[in-house]
């Protein structure tokens, strides 16, 4: 099953929270859901070049609170807070309510977040920079930022071919079955001049083997990684001379020379 559901769906609850959190009843649960779509959609498509990774959604009883992860918080910010205040009196006419608030929260390693990696490799394709060179060099930086694995698949009429077909690249491992292992995924696409690009990303930030806050706002995998990534380039130092000294081999002349 873990190949194929959707990672984030598939762990929801475990070591994932939702990205909407509100109580509806029967009569206006499908407004709420239909309005959080227009809310996403519009943002997604407002903020074109803001980085937006994803877009949390909470309500109270007559307060609506809009959390945007982005890698790029001063776009949207914009000068001296201008660019915000025009976003929440669109997102209040949009919406029909007086007390709407927008939070903005930096995403320091954008290298880890499936959604900018998918977001970064659509705008080169579209760019007509080539695919595979796209899709190797965010792996190699996704790597470098201390992910455990990456895949990306794309899928379409790549370089402009006449029939379209499906490519898959891949560095690590990505357990999909392992619930605990904390898996980011994104689903976008390129528009090019020859049709869709279909791009899915999934990054392996590592095991959460601790309880984890499902709050949709916590930026998970941060300290996690660093510490893995520390670990393995200088805390692990040499296994074999603990192996040595855990089994008591010691020096054997020394042994040795205690028999005598």
């Amino acid at each position: 099953m873990g190949q194929k559901t959707n990672p984030i769906g598939n762990r929801l609850g475990i070591i994932r929270g939702w990205e909407s959190n509100w109580y509806g009843n029967k009569k206006d649960y499908s407004v709420k859901l239909i309005e959080d779509h227009k809310i996403r959609t519009y943002l997604t498509a407002r903020i074109n070049k803001g980085g937006i990774a994803k877009i949390v959604i909470e309500r109270t009883l007559n307060k609506l609170i809009v959390t945007i992860h982005t890698s790029k918080p001063g776009i949207i910010i914009g000068k001296g807070g201008n660019e915000v205040d025009r976003i929440k009196e669109e997102l209040k006419k949009l919406t029909g309510k007086e007390d709407v608030q927008i939070n903005i929260l930096e995403i320091r390693r954008p290298e880890l977040d499936a959604n900018i990696v998918g977001d970064t490799i659509a705008k080169q394709i579209e760019n007509r920079i080539n695919y595979k060179r796209a899709i190797k060099m965010a792996i190699a930086s996704s790597l470098r930022m201390g992910a455990e694995g990456i895949k990306i698949k794309v899928a379409g009429r790549l370089g402009g071919a006449e029939i379209a077909r499906t490519e898959e690249i891949k560095s690590g491992r990505i357990p999909l079955h392992t619930y605990r292992m904390d898996i980011d995924y994104a689903s976008v696409f390129a528009l090019t001049v020859y049709g869709k690009i279909g791009i899915k990303v999934w990054i392996c930030k590592g095991e959460v083997l601790t309880k984890r806050d499902l709050n949709p706002n916590f930026v998970g995998g941060k300290s996690e990684v660093s510490d893995r990534r520390d670990r393995r380039e200088g805390g692990g130092g040499d296994r074999r001379d603990d192996r040595r000294d855990n089994r008591g081999g010691g020096d054997r002349r020394d042994r040795r020379d205690s028999k005598r």
